[in-house]
């Protein structure tokens, strides 16, 4: 559903029920090479899902990668002809276009009984959301806005690095924020990621001023989160000591 949350071309590539890249583009293509360039390795067997029909160019380039699952709203004879060369692929045609709707529930079985909750599916407003220290650019909202939703689906403890509206470094599914910031950093950095003038997005709230100071001294200008540490005040202080800027949301996705 992580594709759902963007109206321009994007890709998401999917590895154990987390993103590992995912990117917005002015074509399928670029958004698809974007995608991939993220974290090649991760994406090696993974699910790539794209918003856009596939057109031959595109649909050569996936077959020269091992990809378990291609999902997209449609694909050409040419497209369907060079991915029919790996047969292991499962095509799948996307017609319906599946969107996430507010007041859908989810559930999940639990020993002895069933959980339901309400899905996170509300659309997250800039209007709604706080500049706490520094002033983000254009640019910068556009990219903090990028990640906060590309973090709604990735498994908490969550952090997610972006620049130019693809991820560059994720850190999913940690034991501590921290740890979750550290993975983050350290994939941009194995697949050679320029983090100068990166964005950061956590999934919730920094409990101590360390994974955004390990953010900021690699490189990382801006941070959105939804704030409500009992810290709060000595993390703001770290960003903006910094000279970063940083945003609110007041609203936690937290994935589990």
């Amino acid at each position: 559903s992580c594709v759902a949350e963007f109206t321009l071309a994007s890709c998401v590539i999917v590895k154990h029920g987390n993103p590992c890249g995912v990117a917005v583009a002015a074509t399928i293509e670029e958004a698809y090479e974007r995608a991939l360039d993220s974290d090649p390795l991760s994406a090696y067997g993974g699910v790539v899902v794209l918003n856009r029909r596939v057109e031959r160019t595109l649909g050569e380039r996936i077959a020269e990668q091992f990809v378990e699952v291609l999902l997209a709203p449609g694909f050409d004879e040419a497209a369907l002809d060079a991915l029919r060369e790996k047969p292991g692929t499962r095509i799948i045609a996307d017609t319906e276009r599946r969107r996430t709707n507010p007041g859908e529930r989810d559930y999940r079985r639990v020993l002895g009984g069933l959980l339901v909750q309400d899905r996170d599916a509300d659309v997250d407003d800039r209007e709604g959301m706080s500049v706490v220290c520094g002033s983000p650019s254009e640019g910068d909202w556009g990219n903090l806005l990028f990640a906060w939703r590309v973090c709604k689906h990735v498994a908490s403890n969550a952090i997610v690095l972006a620049k130019g509206l693809a991820t560059i470094g994720i850190g999913a599914g940690q034991q501590s924020r921290v740890d979750a910031v550290r993975l983050a950093l350290e994939k941009a950095r194995a697949h050679g990621h320029d983090l100068e003038g990166a964005v950061l997005a956590s999934d919730a709230f920094f409990p101590f001023p360390d994974g955004p100071e390990l953010a900021l001294d690699a490189g990382v200008t801006a941070i959105i989160q939804p704030g409500g540490s009992k810290r709060d005040d000595e993390v703001v202080e770290a960003v903006e000591n910094a000279g970063a800027a940083m945003i609110f949301t007041g609203r936690r996705h937290f994935r589990h």
